[in-house]
């Protein structure tokens, strides 16, 4: 049975071959390959993955990182493809579907919009459901570095706290969209921003993302 996980690293990985190497991605410093062997050392190098974690870890990351991004990208390509060792915990399909539905998505997105001619991909109301649990679970993860009160919205009305306080914004989009906002891609995010304008002028300030 196919999963949103599944989709989702299959559309990473075709857009990530067919922009080539070296096309830039919404991941600041980091080009289609960069992105492409941070996808890999991600799922199959637990030994230095866990820098994106801890910061003491950081160096080894970057340097493993940096030795699978000079590999041959066609190589880079069919590993994400292909996913994690059998024996990875990415393997079982739970864990993939938890840790990488929204991962893949936004990476995906990170390569699309990078581009000077993207469009916007439409996507079916079941993986926005899909994109919105896990939105509603991670609002307040995702909402850490407000230094305002930041509530999401979906235009069917439902909502999620990301932080409390005050004053608020309120961000209204689709949950693809909220997401993308939500985890540092503001101005790509097709969002709406209600709020008074000091408040909009820090949140702006001061970013998002975990």
């Amino acid at each position: 049975m196919s999963t949103h996980a599944k989709r989702e690293r299959l559309l990473l990985a075709d857009l990530l071959e067919a922009n080539g190497p070296d096309a830039p991605t919404l991941c600041e410093g980091w080009h289609t390959r960069d992105l492409a062997a941070h996808v890999v050392v991600r799922e199959r190098r637990g030994d230095a993955a866990g820098g994106l974690l801890i910061k003491q870890l950081a160096p080894r990351l970057e340097r493993v990182q940096a030795e699978f991004a000079a590999k041959p990208y066609d190589e880079l390509i069919h590993l994400v493809r292909t996913g994690p060792p059998r024996m990875s915990p990415f393997a079982l399909k739970q864990v993939d579907e938890a840790a990488n539905t929204v991962e893949f998505f936004i990476h995906g997105e990170d390569v699309r919009r990078a581009q000077p001619d993207w469009t916007r991909r439409e996507l079916d109301p079941v993986f926005e459901d899909a994109l919105w649990r896990r939105l509603e679970t991670a609002a307040r993860m995702y909402g850490r570095k407000a230094p305002v009160g930041l509530v999401l919205r979906r235009p069917d009305g439902q909502t999620a706290v990301a932080r409390r306080g005050t004053p608020v914004v309120t961000a209204v989009g689709a949950p693809s969209e909220l997401l993308l906002f939500v985890s540092g891609r503001t101005e790509q995010a097709d969002v709406e921003l209600d709020g008074d304008k000091e408040a909009l002028a820090r949140l702006g300030e001061a970013g998002l993302g975990m």
